[in-house]
């Protein structure tokens, strides 16, 4: 059997399909709820300093986006990770220094509260 994995900050709840946009979630049940993980899979954040932007009285900051904070394990057949969207079109196209990978998916067709806030999706997608 197949084994899911979530490697995000919070829960991932997966509605049904015909779920709609927005719902009171007293009134829908998730089909699974899968737990946060405590090592979520993320990339550290090095701050490069801010300046102001030409022609605008804003500053930025310039950050660089370092390698993965607790990094996965290594693939393993029949193992699914479910990772926040950037670290996916990352890990799944790789690069020069990192090996592309295919045992990723991320949440697809988010459900929102009745105020707004993202509180699930109605499925998981592989990037490709």
């Amino acid at each position: 059997a197949a084994v899911l994995i979530n490697a995000t900050p919070h829960p991932n709840r997966i509605y049904p399909t015909d779920t709609p946009d927005r719902i009171d979630p007293h009134h829908h049940v998730p089909t699974w709820t899968l737990p946060p993980s405590e090592r979520p899979a993320r990339f550290g954040m090095v701050s490069l300093g801010a300046a102001r932007l030409p022609g605008l009285e804003l500053p930025a900051e310039s950050i660089e986006y370092a390698r993965l904070v607790d990094p996965l394990p290594e693939q393993q057949p029949g193992t699914w990770y479910v990772v926040p969207l950037v670290v996916a079109l990352v890990l799944a196209y790789g690069g020069e220094l990192i090996a592309a990978r295919g045992d990723l998916l991320v949440p697809h067709r988010e459900v929102r509260n009745l105020e707004g806030t993202v509180i699930g999706c109605r499925g998981l997608a592989r990037p490709v």
